[in-house]
């Protein structure tokens, strides 16, 4: 995981191919929880590790290819800086912004990612799932109850592939966007540290950081794990952090947030597995 923090899983599987995925799924104990990891970025996983079965979505599963003008076949493990590099050489613009993103395809359906004033509902038509019974079927945008960082998408579902539409663009202006999307990460975000990402949700009308800078908690410290000072709404592993120390750290800038402002601060990244 991103913040080199966290147990171990207790079964790890690759499947080779969408087919191996529904075989596996259809044949597994029902009673077996499974979790989806892409490249587990915007992640605490817990010091007792996870129950279960982890599904790791590797190279089967990484291609993007444009199967039209406008239109990207995209499988679930792929990258969002593969997705936007292959409909930049495509000529297609609008996925500029999953190159700031750091996680693959099923992730971002998921979770609605997204950054810099765009998100997946704005460029998914369709994405094909392996459901945890082993059933597939094909979900439509709609059918996903997007909201903010949020779908309908069943527990223990897998995305094993994604179709976005894009528009026209010429590839040099894609790329101008896609540099200019990246300076501006670097250049706001704690990028060289062990960190998983943004940590809350933005409340209604409000930024996240501001709030938690705001409730004075920049740089503030528990254990290993720390508020960067560079983006507030980005918690760090100085170096011996655990995975109990960050989610408590977590909860302490909650609290002192709701202190502050009265607003609930909700987490953005996912907390999973067991505490040790």
């Amino acid at each position: 995981m991103w913040f080199k923090a966290g147990g171990a899983a207790e079964w790890l599987f690759e499947p080779a191919d969408t087919d191996d995925l529904a075989a596996f799924l259809a044949d597994l104990d029902p009673a077996v929880p499974v979790m989806a990891l892409g490249l587990g970025s915007n992640l605490i996983v817990r010091d007792g590790g996870v129950p279960g079965v982890v599904v790791r979505l590797g190279k089967p599963f990484a291609k993007v290819e444009a199967i039209d003008a406008v239109t990207l076949r995209c499988g679930g493990g792929a990258s969002g800086i593969l997705v936007s590099s292959t409909a930049r050489d495509a000529g297609i613009g609008g996925t500029e912004f999953l190159r700031s993103i750091p996680g693959t395809v099923g992730g971002f359906v998921r979770m609605n990612g997204g950054a810099y004033g765009r998100e997946v509902k704005d460029v998914l038509v369709a994405c094909d799932i392996v459901l945890r019974s082993g059933e597939r079927h094909t979900l439509d945008v709609g059918d996903l109850g997007y909201t903010y960082r949020h779908s309908d998408l069943p527990e223990g579902a897998v995305v094993v592939s994604a179709t976005f539409r894009g528009h026209p663009a010429e590839p040099s202006v894609i790329q101008a966007e896609m540099d200019r999307i990246a300076a501006a990460r670097e250049a706001s975000q704690p990028l060289r540290s062990k960190t998983g990402g943004s940590t809350f949700k933005n409340p209604p009308g409000e930024k996240a950081w501001a709030l938690v800078d705001a409730a004075g908690c920049r740089g503030l410290m528990r254990g290993g794990a720390q508020v960067s000072e560079k983006h507030t709404n980005f918690l760090i592993n100085t170096g011996d952090a655990t995975s109990a120390d960050i989610e408590a750290l977590g909860d302490d800038v909650r609290a002192r947030v709701k202190a502050a402002s009265g607003i609930d601060l909700e987490w953005e990244i996912q907390r999973v597995g067991r505490s040790a």
